[in-house]
């Protein structure tokens, strides 16, 4: 008896130690780098288990062993604390960091830009492809209600979701600018300032000159001029759905269509694009100038004028540039 009480003793013993220096060992490995080289990305699925999670870390290179991220994860008591979503994790992350990303729930912040001056149907478009979005869009949305912008996101985020976040943002940017406008403008409507900036945004691109071009549209539309924009034929031209593709001919500049303004007296029936906010500002708060044409210069700005005889010779001068660069391509 006594003999194996000492023989019990000495494996408890064994045990004991052997079960230390595998905790210890386990310890170690849970503590040290992986074996990942770059920083990757890892999509947990929501409802997504310990080892699917586990499963999924070690097909992208994240875990050396998946057994150690399981049984840390346990002895933690954190293994029902993990979030799904998109996870970044960088090289040589330890399945111990690992398993702190997991927890704290801090996804991956994803960015979408939308440029300014694309019609709904481009936004649309830009949505249905974007990566890491899911749900379809069913709709499109009226022209001049999405405000071009960079929006935050995360994986798995509805893109009808996000084009509410657009809507709404285009409404409170509206909303905030709308009490600042100038007094005395030619029109009366928010709509109508959408549509005023909505061609401000598709005729010049470079921020110091939108208030200028504003300012042109303002004294056009005060001494009952046409607006003649040739953004609005292409809108004319293609029913809204995107650019022309070709240059502009006689005939889309006769072309009887309420979106002409070749053709109809003041503001189309509504925006032809969608505006950003800086031309949203300008057609409230228009240039005070005595302007009333102008003309690309061939360096991405406008040559503006005063009367039609400079306004011709600054035209002229752009059709030299445009037909040498023709020559050249």
């Amino acid at each position: 008896m006594a003999r194996f009480l000492v023989a019990a003793t000495f494996l408890t013993a064994i045990a004991i130690v052997a079960g230390g220096l595998f905790l210890a060992w386990g310890k170690a490995q849970f503590e040290s780098a992986g074996p990942l080289e770059e920083s990757t990305t890892v999509v947990v699925p929501r409802g997504a288990g310990l080892e699917r999670i586990a499963t999924l870390l070690d097909r992208a290179d994240v875990l050396e062993r998946r057994e150690v991220f399981i049984w840390g994860a346990r002895l933690t008591q954190q293994a029902h604390r993990l979030k799904a979503g998109e996870f970044a994790f960088p090289a040589r992350v330890s399945p111990e960091e690992a398993l702190d990303i997991l927890v704290s729930g801090e996804t991956v912040v994803r960015r979408i830009t939308i440029p300014e001056g694309l019609v709904s149907a481009q936004v649309v478009a830009v949505l249905s492809a974007a990566d890491g979005m899911s749900g379809e869009l069913e709709r499109v949305p009226p022209q001049g209600t999405l405000l071009p912008e960079t929006y935050n996101y995360r994986w798995g985020e509805d893109r009808a979701a996000m084009l509410r976040r657009m809507e709404r943002a285009m409404e409170d940017t509206l909303e905030s600018l709308w009490p600042e406008r100038a007094e005395d403008l030619p029109f009366e409507t928010r709509e109508e300032a959408l549509t005023l900036a909505s061609i401000v945004e598709k005729e010049t691109s470079v921020d110091d000159e939108r208030p200028l071009v504003a300012g042109v549209f303002i004294n056009r539309l005060r001494r009952g001029m046409r607006l003649q924009s040739d953004p609005t034929v292409v809108y004319a031209a293609t029913e809204g759905l995107g650019p022309l593709g070709r240059r502009i001919t006689r005939g889309d500049l006769d072309r009887e269509h309420p979106y002409n303004t070749y053709r109809i007296n003041g503001l189309p029936p509504g925006p032809i694009a969608n505006p950003g906010r800086q031309s949203i500002a300008a057609a409230l708060n228009p240039a005070e100038t005595d302007y009333i044409y102008f003309v690309a210069d061939g360096n991405g700005g406008h040559a503006f004028a005063r009367t039609l005889q400079e306004h011709n010779r600054n035209v002229a001068a752009w059709r030299r540039i445009r037909d040498s660069q023709t020559a050249e391509d």
